[in-house]
């Protein structure tokens, strides 16, 4: 049996949706005690709250807050009697804390110094990371468990595949790479962000490039060239790696679920349960 902090912490690191479920409360006979938990997730569950037909209705219970993918919690009252079909005869109160998984995915195009140093950055973050790159040797043969690494002679093929609302980063070695897969990007339009390393003088000649291919000044608008928070200096490939994460996490946060914390009425029964 997988233990319930080992699969949290497996879970966090992919960006999966799970709902942690703990024992707060018990009173008489009853199966686990207080403080025990478990982890759920459209799939799978982890560790045990004392088995049984109290587990299934946990179970059942953390799956309905998945499917409303919305991170809330819940406080739940089992009586551990004919009704559930347990003989212990206690009761026990559980508490359920639903956390949303990673929604965004983020393209990153090249696998160079700078790329390098930001991927183990997002590998801590809630982001579903696609790494473009067509030079096999420039991956390293670890990647972490977000990251899935693309190897293709057609990089610009991917932004087409990419999920409506994608953030999109283009680091690459090629002026003109990094280019039609800006211009790539702009024609689709529903890209949630798009950011372009380099120099002010690259980005001055990009704009200049599209607006003589006819995009609009509002189109245009959308590139962010050079990428990263303007607050973050320094020009060595891991500066540059915390300025571009920076912004990311700044942007990401803007697009999170907003967190339905309990209502008064729930504390009082969480307090009430805390103190059987």
């Amino acid at each position: 049996m997988i233990h319930w902090g080992e699969a949290l912490a497996t879970l966090q690191s992919k960006g999966e949706a799970y709902v942690l479920v703990t024992v707060i409360g018990t009173r008489g006979s009853t199966p686990r005690e207080t403080g025990s938990k478990m982890v759920v997730t459209a799939e799978n569950s982890f560790d045990t709250i004392g088995g049984g037909h109290l587990e299934f209705k946990a179970i059942a219970k953390a799956r309905e807050l998945l499917l409303s993918e919305q991170e809330a919690q819940a406080l739940e009252q089992y009586p551990l009697g004919a009704t559930l079909g347990q003989c212990c005869g206690g009761h026990v109160s559980v508490l359920f804390e639903y956390f949303a998984g990673a929604s965004k995915t983020l393209l990153v195009f090249g696998a160079g110094h700078v790329a390098k140093a930001l991927i183990p950055i997002l590998g801590e973050l809630p982001l579903k990371v696609v790494w473009v790159d067509s030079r096999e040797e420039q991956f390293p043969d670890y990647v972490p468990s977000n990251v899935n690494k693309c190897l293709t002679d057609t990089p610009v093929d991917e932004v087409q595949d990419a999920p409506s609302g994608s953030f999109m980063l283009v680091l690459t070695h090629n002026h003109q790479l990094d280019y039609e897969l800006t211009e790539a990007a702009l024609k689709r339009g529903d890209l949630g962000f798009l950011g372009v390393i380099g120099s002010d003088t690259k980005a001055r000649r990009f704009r200049q490039r599209l607006a003589h291919r006819q995009f609009s000044p509002t189109d245009i608008a959308h590139m962010t060239c050079p990428v990263g928070a303007q607050d973050v200096p320094g020009k060595r490939p891991m500066e540059v790696a915390v300025s571009i994460a920076s912004q990311l996490i700044a942007l990401y946060h803007q697009d999170l679920p907003k967190q339905v914390s309990p209502s008064a009425a729930d504390w009082s029964e969480i307090k009430q349960a805390l103190e059987v």
